[in-house]
Parts: structure tokens; C-alpha cells; sequence
């Protein structure tokens, strides 16, 4: 029993080195933005390199997001990822809903499309999908941005699929014995029991939709009121304001803290959808 008890302690003590080993290369480029932000610009680029500041510049914070119009871009910022968050739950939500719940003509051939979707890389429809929008007026707009989360995510379909597969019908069956329709079924039995699956849509959408660069820099770059955070603070480091990188990696640290903070109080919820969602691609 001895001899069991040290053969754990050694187990966790050897896990806990790996974590610590492998932990320290993805923390380093982290800490070496935060004490990158704390410098003047001139000690950025001294070698050998100053892992602690000779004096902190805490007004780099003040100044960084004073350049990018912080809350003016973030309120903008903000919009968008909430919209796309919502569209992208309620459209793969109910989209799979339909897949692994109807029967119809066709099912699997819409489902097999939506798989196959997930091959064509994204920058093959950037041409095709930017003169649509401009034809029809929309450039110069959040609206490109922001309707095709309400489409239905190919990825996110799939997982809400696959997850409701494995909801029993019986739940579906009985909520309409009580008079409900398939709206109220989705929305009133079915949605409460996706709670990890909607969460790990939720973190997903707003985190691609606040990090999202490609979209604003193709559709409002010529607007500057409407830009977006990762726009403004892009140009913070090149082109407007030149590149001061101290202002750069203090407006960074503050521009990807609200997606840290939304990862830190709902991972419960993510990793048990991520969990979910892999048991239910095993059966």
C-alpha cells in the first residue's frame, strides 16, 4: 500500500513537471507582451533583452488606447461579436435541430453538403463574396460582417447535430402531447439540455467574430468610425501612428482581455461541450 501511495505521488509530481515544461514556452510570448508594454519604446529594442523594465511606463495603457479610440472601437467591436454570437446559436442550433430530428427528402444530402462546405478554404470565396456585397450595397456596412452568422456555421451545424442525435425523441414526443410546437420544443426542452454545446458556440462565435480582421479590414476600412478593435489596434503598429511598440502591446493586452475573462468564467461550460460533444462522435 506504501509502495502504491509513492508510486502515485511520483506520477502526479512527473505530470506536473511535463505541464510546467511544456506550459513555459506558451507563457513566455505573453509575458513578454506585458513587459513590452511596460517600456518606452527605445529599451524595446536594446539586446540583450530586458525581461523586467529599468522603470515602468504605466501610461503606455492610457496612451495606447487613447490612439485606437478604445471604447468608441470596442462598443463597435462589441455589437458585432454579440450578434454573430446569437446568430450563430440560433441558426446551428436549429439547423441541426431539423437534421436529426426530420425526416425529409433530401436530409442527408444537405447534411453531407454542409460536411463537404467545410473543405473549400475561406479565401477562395473572399473575391466572390466581397462583389456580392458590394453589389448589393452593403459595403462600407457591418451588415457583411454580421448576416452570414445568422446562415448557419457549417462546423457548428455539425456539432449540433451530432449532439442532438443523442437526445432521445421521447423528450420531443411528450413536449407536443402537451400541445408545443417545434419551435417551443427546440426552444423550451431541447435548448436547456444543450447548455455545453450552446456554450462552446457562444465562446467560439464571439471569439472569431472579436478577433476577426480580415472582414472589417475588406468592408470598413474606408470607415473609420466603424472599425473594429483588431483593425485599430493593426494600424496602431504600421501605416497611422507608425510603430511604437510599447503603445502596440499595451493596447493588444487590454484588446484580448474580454475574450480571456469570457473563457475564464464559462470554461466549465466549454470543456464539458468539448467532452460532450467528442463522446457523442464516438457513438
Amino acid at each position: 500500500m506504501h509502495s502504491k501511495s509513492k508510486r502515485e505521488i511520483g506520477g502526479k509530481l512527473i505530470r506536473y513537471i511535463l505541464i510546467i515544461f511544456f506550459g513555459i514556452p506558451m507563457i513566455m510570448p505573453v509575458l513578454w507582451m506585458v513587459t513590452t508594454a511596460l517600456k518606452d519604446n527605445a529599451a524595446v529594442f536594446k539586446l540583450p533583452p530586458q525581461w523586467i523594465p529599468e522603470s515602468f511606463h504605466w501610461e503606455n495603457f492610457t496612451i495606447g488606447l487613447a490612439r485606437v479610440d478604445f471604447w468608441a472601437r470596442f462598443l463597435n467591436t462589441l455589437i458585432i461579436a454579440l450578434l454573430c454570437m446569437v446568430g450563430a446559436i440560433a441558426s446551428s442550433l436549429s439547423v441541426g435541430y431539423a437534421l436529426s430530428r426530420f425526416r425529409f427528402a433530401g436530409r442527408k444530402l444537405w447534411f453531407y453538403l454542409i460536411i463537404g462546405s467545410m473543405m473549400i478554404p475561406g479565401m477562395v470565396t473572399v473575391m466572390p463574396m466581397f462583389r456580392f456585397w458590394t453589389r448589393v450595397g452593403a459595403y462600407g456596412t457591418w451588415w457583411p460582417m454580421i448576416i452570414p452568422a445568422f446562415l448557419g456555421a457549417p462546423f457548428n451545424t455539425f456539432l449540433a447535430r451530432q449532439f442532438l442525435s443523442t437526445i432521445p425523441k421521447s423528450y420531443d414526443e411528450a413536449a407536443k402531447i402537451d400541445g408545443a410546437k417545434n419551435i417551443q420544443v427546440l426552444t423550451r426542452v431541447i435548448a436547456p439540455l444543450c447548455k455545453p454545446l450552446i456554450a462552446y458556440m457562444a465562446i467560439s462565435a464571439f471569439q472569431g467574430a472579436w478577433n476577426d480582421y480580415m472582414n472589417p479590414l475588406l468592408y470598413v476600412i474606408s470607415k473609420p468610425e466603424k472599425w473594429t478593435l483588431s483593425l485599430a489596434v493593426a494600424r496602431l503598429q504600421s501605416g497611422t501612428y507608425g510603430a511604437e511598440w510599447n503603445l502596440f502591446m499595451a493596447a493588444d493586452i487590454i484588446y484580448f482581455l474580454p475574450v480571456l475573462i469570457l473563457f475564464f468564467f464559462f470554461q466549465d461550460y466549454f470543456m464539458e461541450g468539448l467532452g460532450s460533444m467528442t463522446a457523442s462522435g464516438v457513438k
